[in-house]
C-alpha cells in the first residue's frame, strides 16, 4: 500500500500494455483529499481577523452624544418690547460658540477601529410665543420686518416667555469617504428663554 497516499483503499487489477492479460488483484491506496490542517499547529501562520465595523445603530448614537449649540430667539420690535396688536417677528439665532451648529461638520473621531465625521444640518424649528401658541415645526429660520416669515400678534399685556426649539439632522462619513444620509434626529433639549414684556397702547382725544 503507498504510505504516501491518503485516499482509501482499493482493489486494483493491471492490464499488460499490448496484451489481454490481467493481473492483480492488488490492496491500494489512491490519492485522495488531503487531511484539513491542524488549526492548533503553531507553525501554520495566523490571518489577523478584520477590524470591526461600526453598525448605523453605533454610528447615530455617536451621532446625538455629540455637542450641539443651542439657538435663542431674537424679536423684533428691539428691547425685547412689543405692544399689543403689533405684529413681532422672531428669528432663531445660533451663539458664537465651538459647539456644532447647521454648517459645521464635525471633526474626525474614533468610533471602533474607524474614523467617523458629521455634517449638522437643521431639520426644522418651532417657536413658541409663551401665550399658549406655537408655530408649529417649520423648516423657517424667521427674520426681521418686514419679509421674515415668523410673526404673531399678542392680544393681552404682560411678560411672556419666548423660545425657539431645534431639531437637527445630518450625514456621515467614514475615513474620508463619501457623505451618507443618517438617518437619526437630535432634537435639542433646553434651548434658552427670552423674557418679552407686551405693553399696551394707549389711546387720547387731542384738540386740533
Amino acid at each position: 500500500m503507498n504510505p504516501n497516499a491518503s485516499g482509501p483503499p482499493r482493489l486494483v487489477w493491471q492490464r499488460q500494455v499490448g496484451t489481454d492479460q490481467w493481473y492483480g488483484p492488488q490492496l491500494t491506496c489512491l490519492p485522495g483529499t488531503p487531511a484539513p490542517p491542524d488549526v492548533n499547529d503553531p507553525a501554520i501562520p495566523r490571518t489577523p481577523p478584520p477590524p470591526p465595523v461600526p453598525t448605523i445603530a453605533q454610528i447615530r448614537s455617536a451621532f446625538l452624544e455629540l455637542p450641539f449649540a443651542k439657538p435663542s430667539v431674537s424679536m423684533q420690535p428691539v428691547g425685547n418690547k412689543t405692544l399689543v396688536g403689533l405684529p413681532t417677528y422672531y428669528q432663531a439665532d445660533w451663539p458664537d460658540t465651538d459647539d456644532l451648529q447647521p454648517g459645521d461638520v464635525s471633526t474626525p473621531e474614533k468610533l471602533l477601529s474607524w474614523t467617523i465625521q458629521f455634517k449638522i444640518t437643521a431639520k426644522d424649528y418651532r417657536y413658541t410665543y409663551g401665550d399658549g401658541s406655537t408655530s408649529g415645526w417649520t423648516s423657517d429660520t424667521g427674520g426681521i420686518y418686514p419679509d421674515g416669515g415668523i410673526r404673531h400678534t399678542y392680544t393681552t399685556t404682560g411678560t411672556r416667555s419666548v423660545k425657539v426649539d431645534a431639531r437637527l439632522v445630518g450625514q456621515y462619513r467614514v475615513n474620508g469617504g463619501a457623505w451618507q444620509d443618517l438617518g437619526a434626529t437630535a432634537d435639542l433639549q433646553d434651548e434658552p428663554v427670552t423674557q418679552l414684556q407686551v405693553a399696551g397702547t394707549r389711546t387720547r382725544l387731542v384738540n386740533n
